[in-house]
């Protein structure tokens, strides 16, 4: 395994940051064997499909010509006008396998590596002049297995051509009493089978490759621990300026929590542990809201400002718990809890009628 200068091992998965970075330089697993192989079997099969068109086109323009040859003449002011009309024919009758051939090779391409705009790839850089690192790129593992795929394509095509060749063998004496064209089909036909299972070991190759090659990219683009961790601070943020930032927030809504324990009309206590302060105004309020709650030291802090600015403090365990439970800080209460809050703001509504008579 491949050691980082730390001397920790790419032993992680690569995450979709560092992948997504490395497609952005044109580093993508891919297989150069696709393309070819998708790039024969289309034409090959889109020959054989329009074999009958193409080959009457090319009867009518060799017709043509050989039926006009008394009235073409062949000069030089003219000559450059006739070869840019036999070159347009015979454009025109290979048109549909070039197009094709084209479509093939973009979708076997996009299909592996999708759309990528990227000028990484052709920067220039000393390194690629480098001699030594010339050499160690021909020894290396990429080249080794181009070297093995090349040497097994050879040795697959010449023996499928040679399989070929030796089953159609006895046919080949009684094409002397044939006819020219019957010899060409024969032949046409004979090539095709040959170029098709050629074509199809190469797909198959070709799929091998791509998975070859994909583990090996994946292999490259691994990640040792520090670097996951590293990239988890770049793009989450540094844990520990998350959670100080998360503990001033903290502090900033607690300190306004407690800013308005003053205004409340009532802290409903557990008696110590708990502590929710409500206020009610009737003219624009349809029900009590929690202006403060909290729990342990909070609780107590609550208890203490309500005391100071002599807000009533009502000692009542189950409703506490019930609104420290259900109730968020600036809602109204539950419904299920107005008639427990309407008793006890009743009662100290009645304490404030009696300390004003």
């Amino acid at each position: 395994m491949a050691e980082e200068s730390s001397g920790q091992e790419k032993t992680e998965d690569p995450t979709l940051r560092r992948l997504s970075e490395a497609k952005k330089k044109g580093d993508v697993a891919k297989s150069m064997e696709i393309p070819s192989a998708a790039v024969l079997l289309a034409g090959l099969l889109t020959i054989y499909a329009l074999s009958g068109y193409m080959l009457a086109s090319m009867k009518n323009l060799v017709a043509y010509y050989l039926s006009n040859s008394h009235s073409i003449n062949v000069i030089p002011d003219n000559l450059t006008g006739l070869l840019y009309e036999s070159m347009s024919h015979f454009a025109f009758v290979l048109l549909p396998v070039m197009a094709a051939v084209l479509i093939t090779a973009l979708v076997a391409n996009y299909s592996q590596v999708g759309v990528i705009f990227t000028t990484e790839k052709i920067k220039p850089e000393l390194k690629k002049i480098d001699p030594i690192q010339g050499i160690a790129r021909k020894f290396s593992l990429q080249t080794l297995n181009e070297l093995v795929k090349s040497l097994f394509k050879i040795a697959i095509i010449g023996y499928v051509s040679y399989r070929e060749i030796i089953n159609v063998l006895p046919e080949f004496m009684p094409l002397m009493d044939q006819e020219t064209s019957q010899i060409l089909a024969f032949m046409a036909n004979t090539a095709f089978w040959i170029f098709l299972k050629c074509a199809l070991i190469i797909a198959l190759l070709a799929a091998i490759d791509y998975v070859f090659q994909r583990w090996q990219f994946m292999k490259k683009m691994k990640m040792t621990k520090q670097e996951i961790k590293e990239e988890a601070k770049q793009t989450e943020g540094d844990p520990y300026v998350k959670g100080r930032i998360r503990s001033i927030q903290m502090e900033m809504a607690r300190r306004r929590m407690m800013e308005e324990v003053p205004t409340a009309d009532v802290v409903v206590t557990n008696p110590t542990r708990l502590a929710v302060a409500l206020s009610y105004d009737n003219n624009s309020m349809e029900a009590p809201l929690v202006v403060a709650k909290g729990a342990g030291l909070i609780a107590q802090r609550i208890r203490e400002i309500a005391a100071e600015n002599k807000v009533p403090i009502v000692e009542d365990k189950p409703l506490a718990r019930a609104l420290f439970k259900t109730a968020a800080i600036g809602q109204a209460i539950p419904e299920n809890l107005y008639q427990a809050v309407a008793e006890v703001l009743a009662y100290v509504y009645g304490m404030r009628k009696k300390r004003a008579a």
